[in-house]
């Protein structure tokens, strides 16, 4: 998969998460299921740490996973805590929460562990061919 397209997946990946984390919370439905804002949190930073990892690694040209991973995984907490600040900061029906980062967290480090098996079993050589 091309460099550039990995950037362009890995920036529209970043808006949604941006998008719809500053949104004010009055124009998101919402559906009664416990939790389900921490699931969706978990499943951003997921895919978040997911796309940055998969760029990086390409961009970065590393033989091994260790860097891109921990720089992707780091961004993705960096950008949630900035996330959870601007919430409190710029929007008037959100607020900063703790649990909020720690679901983010829980995110980035499914896909670290995600991209270590995949690593493992050689599951990632098929994105990395030129």
């Amino acid at each position: 998969m091309p460099k550039f397209l990995l950037f362009v997946i890995a920036l529209f990946w970043t808006g949604i998460v941006a998008y719809f984390c500053l949104v004010e919370s009055s124009e998101i439905p919402t559906i009664d299921i416990p939790n389900l804002d921490k699931c969706i949190h978990t499943f951003f930073h997921f895919v978040f740490t997911l796309v940055w990892f998969l760029y990086l690694r390409k961009q970065l040209q590393y033989s091994n996973v260790i860097r891109p991973l921990f720089y992707s995984f780091l961004f993705s907490l960096i950008f949630g805590i900035i996330i959870e600040f601007l919430q409190q900061l710029c929007t008037t029906t959100r607020s900063a929460d703790f649990f909020d980062f720690i679901a983010n967290a829980i995110g980035a480090l499914l896909a670290l562990f995600t991209v270590v098996l995949c690593n493992r079993f050689n599951i990632l050589n098929n994105v990395f061919k030129n």
